[in-house]
């Protein structure tokens, strides 16, 4: 396959390669959001230890009960607290338990964080070298048409007598 006068073929290597940046960036946009919905977990949890470790029997709290509404209630029994174990799953924990529960469910997340931002790492590597390939694919097209100029000026000034 030859390609047309002019580099046309670089400049479809030009935009093939600006289309896989942009969509690297998408990618990378789409895993920063879920890193910063995992950290908001990893804060829900946070609190949720906190108040587990503050609260006593015949304290006073807001309940949520959906929606944005919340009821006060006294907590009865700090010993029985129901944790989501998963799965759409929960179990009903004594507060060590509850805590130690919620501990594991943080470090999980915090791996998870690491393996996201691993792979964000890895995307911002690839679209590094491709924006350094379409830097060069550029310069290349750019040499090109200097090239191309440079000869057609050349061959127009052939016959032409030298003023003499």
């Amino acid at each position: 396959m030859s390609q047309a006068p002019g580099g046309g073929g670089g400049r479809q290597q030009l935009q093939q390669l600006a289309e896989t940046i942009q969509a690297l960036d998408e990618e990378r946009e789409e895993l920063e959001a879920d890193i910063a919905g995992l950290r908001n977990q990893q804060e829900a949890i946070d609190e949720a230890i906190e108040g587990i470790e503050t609260l006593e029997d015949g304290s006073i709290v807001q309940m949520p009960l959906g929606g944005g509404a919340y009821v006060r209630a006294e907590v009865q029994d700090i010993d029985e607290i129901v944790v989501d174990i998963g799965g759409d799953y929960a179990a009903e924990r004594e507060q060590e338990g509850a805590i130690s529960s919620l501990e594991a469910k943080r470090d999980r997340l915090d791996d998870r964080v690491a393996e996201v931002e691993a792979e964000v790492e890895e995307i911002e590597e690839e679209s590094n070298e491709i924006e350094q390939r379409a830097q060069q694919a550029q310069q290349q097209m750019q040499q090109q048409q200097m090239q191309q100029m440079q000869g057609r000026l050349g061959s127009e000034g052939e016959g032409e007598p030298d003023g003499e």
